[in-house]
């Protein structure tokens, strides 16, 4: 094996995305949403768990008045995702007539992501807009307006910056791809 391939568990991984590729996308978003969003007095909600690195990092670049809270959903199991989503930790903030702004670390089916909006619109924000570090274009089976994306990545299972297998690689700088075995 490569010495820059690592082990969770059973699975190796080998570099997809280097640290400052990441964190330069995050900069890029941040000033994106420093031009559109100074006046709207946002409240961003990260998705837990796999969006508290992007989050941390976007939201220390955003140079305007706004507020940031978190939503735990579950998806996902191991490698695959389960196809249901439920709702493990709800929201404690007004979020009537706010632009809320949802942080995701990967949309790739959109399921996810399309239970989140339903969810939200029940609070009747002004505005749901979505940004995600990543997108697979290829694995979405349900339409959702992206408004930010940092990157557009093929369908490969990813760890790294957030994103895990079974709990681990969270904490990982860089994002790893699954090597085909």
């Amino acid at each position: 094996m490569e010495s820059n391939i690592v082990q969770v568990h059973d699975k190796y991984f080998k570099p997809f995305i280097a640290e400052e590729a990441i964190q330069r996308e995050v900069s890029r978003m941040a000033r994106e949403m420093n031009r559109d969003l100074a006046s709207l007095d946002p409240i961003f909600l990260g998705i837990l768990n796999g969006a508290f690195m992007f989050a941390s990092d976007l939201y220390k670049q955003l140079n305007f008045p706004c507020q940031i809270s978190f939503l735990k959903l579950a998806s996902y199991s191991g490698t695959q995702s389960t196809g249901s989503v439920k709702q493990l930790i709800g929201i404690n903030q007004e979020l009537r007539d706010r632009v809320v702004v949802v942080l995701e670390d990967i949309v790739d089916t959109g399921v996810t992501l399309e239970t989140i909006i339903r969810q939200l619109s029940g609070f009747e924000p002004a505005e749901i807009k979505v940004a995600t570090f990543l997108h697979k274009p290829e694995a979405t089976v349900r339409e959702v307006k992206l408004d930010y994306v940092g990157m557009e990545i093929p369908n490969n299972f990813i760890l790294g910056y957030g994103l895990d297998y079974d709990g681990y690689g969270r904490n990982f700088k860089e994002i790893y791809q699954l090597v085909d075995s």
